[in-house]
């Protein structure tokens, strides 16, 4: 008798995931073993997340990466972009860099695509303090201190001085969402663009 494969995660139609969606996933690895992270491995996630999101045309304005598993928030800079081959790139790179190390992730990422109430500013905002706080609730950071968290930022592509935890934050990372959503990311920002 073969053994049963584990029932996948129910998806929306891809059409929810193109264009300028915003979707927030969870990668947890498998067994939810730990170990794995460390600052060279975060460095190499960056490296593969900007990738990705050059290749697939998405930005992530807020990640964070705890003992077990992973948050991301992604959004579409374009009508062309679509975010399940975007995972599926990333994932494949990802596992292959988790397996050197003898780790890889559960067989599928968990989604949720934020619905049109969900996409304004302020939802969003919530949305990506209840990812940066994950490890704040899981005791890792003190209470308020989640900004100190060295595995938690944000990767857009072509503007990688931007900190979602500076002191511009948010009004940062939404100016350069909507430059790279007007240029499609197709050419980076004018260094006057981010002085």
């Amino acid at each position: 008798m073969f053994p049963r494969r584990p029932e996948r995660l129910k998806r929306l139609p891809p059409e929810f995931y193109q264009g300028e969606a915003w979707v927030h996933w969870v990668l947890t690895i498998d067994r939810r073993r730990t170990g794995w992270l460390d600052a060279k491995l975060h460095c190499r996630f960056r490296e593969l997340l900007t990738h990705s999101a050059f290749r697939y045309q998405f930005a992530c304005p807020i990640y964070t990466l705890m003992p077990d598993h992973m948050h991301l928030l992604w959004a579409g800079l374009s009508a062309s972009t679509r975010q399940l081959p975007a995972m599926k790139h990333f994932r494949k790179n990802m596992n292959a860099t988790l397996r050197r190390i003898g780790f890889e992730f559960q067989l599928q990422a968990y989604d949720h695509v934020l619905r049109e109430e969900e996409r304004e500013r302020s939802a969003v905002e919530t949305t990506a303090e209840y990812i940066a706080r994950n490890a704040e609730r899981d005791g890792l950071v003190p209470s308020d201190a989640f900004a100190t968290y060295p595995y938690a930022d944000c990767l857009l592509p072509g503007a990688p001085q931007v900190k979602l935890f500076g002191e511009q934050g948010w009004d940062e990372v939404w100016r350069t969402l909507s430059f790279l959503r007007r240029t499609e990311c197709y050419r980076l920002p004018d260094p006057k663009y981010n002085a």
